[in-house]
C-alpha cells in the first residue's frame, strides 16, 4: 500500500519563479523526447537491418521515461541543487546516446534478449506500482511501498541497469560501454540523492527500516 501524505500548505510564487519553473519542465519534457526520437532511429533501422530485438527492449524501456514523465505528480519537496540536475541530466541524457553498431555480440541475441527482457518487466512492474510518484530530479513524491519496492529502493533503477547490461552486451562498443559506465555512475548517485530527499518523510523512515537495499538483493 502507499501511504497517505499530508497535502503540502499551498504558498503562492511569484509569477516569474512560477514561469521559470513551467519553462524549465517544458524543455525537460521537450529534451527526453527530441532524445529518446533519436535512440527510435537508430534502433529502429539496426533492427530492420539485423533483425536483433535486443534494441528494441531498450528502447521500450526509455519509451516508458516518456510517458511517465507527462504524467507525474508534483512533488511535495524537490531537490534543486546544481548536483542534482547535473546526475539528473546525465542519467538521462546518456543512455539515448547509445549506438547500435555493426559488432559481433558478447552473447546469442536469444541471451541478451531474455537479459533485457527481465530489466524491462522490473521497469514496467515497478512504474505501474509508482504510478504517478514517478518524477526526474530527486524529489518527495510520495511513498510507495508495494511490489518491487517491497524488495528494494529503487527496483525500476535496477531493471534499467540489467537493460544497458543487456544492450551493451549485444552491441559492445567502446562509445556505449563509456555511455553506460558514466550514466549508470550518476543513476546510482541520483538514487542516493533521491533517498537523501525522502529521508525527511517519516514514512519513509520507516519503510527504510524494512527494505535496506538500494538496487540488488543481497548486494547493495
Amino acid at each position: 500500500m502507499q501511504p497517505s501524505q499530508p497535502e503540502a500548505p499551498h504558498v503562492a510564487l511569484p509569477s516569474r519563479t512560477v514561469t521559470r519553473q513551467l519553462l524549465a519542465d517544458l524543455l525537460a519534457r521537450a529534451t527526453i523526447v527530441s532524445l529518446f526520437t533519436l535512440l527510435s532511429v537508430n534502433i529502429l533501422a539496426n533492427f530492420l537491418h539485423t533483425g536483433q530485438v535486443t534494441g528494441l527492449l531498450l528502447l521500450a524501456s526509455e519509451s516508458l521515461v516518456v510517458v511517465m514523465t507527462v504524467a507525474r505528480r508534483r512533488a511535495q519537496a524537490v531537490d534543486r541543487s546544481v548536483a542534482a540536475a547535473v546526475l539528473t541530466a546525465v542519467s538521462l541524457i546518456g543512455p539515448p546516446l547509445v549506438r547500435a553498431a555493426d559488432v559481433a555480440p558478447l552473447a546469442p541475441d536469444a541471451a541478451t534478449v531474455i537479459l533485457s527482457a527481465i530489466g524491462l518487466g522490473l521497469v514496467l512492474v515497478g512504474k505501474i506500482a509508482l504510478g504517478r510518484s514517478f518524477g526526474l530530479v530527486p524529489a518527495n513524491r510520495g511513498v510507495v511501498v508495494r511490489g518491487p519496492y517491497s524488495m528494494v529502493r529503487h527496483p525500476i533503477y535496477t531493471g534499467y541497469l540489467i537493460t544497458h547490461i543487456g544492450f551493451l552486451m549485444a552491441q559492445p562498443t567502446p562509445w556505449n560501454a563509456g555511455v553506460f559506465v558514466v550514466a549508470d555512475v550518476a543513476l546510482v548517485l541520483r538514487a542516493l540523492m533521491e533517498e537523501r530527499i525522502l529521508s525527511a518523510d517519516v514514512d519513509y523512515q520507516q519503510y527504510c527500516r524494512k527494505v535496506g537495499w538500494h538496487l540488488v538483493p543481497g548486494v547493495f
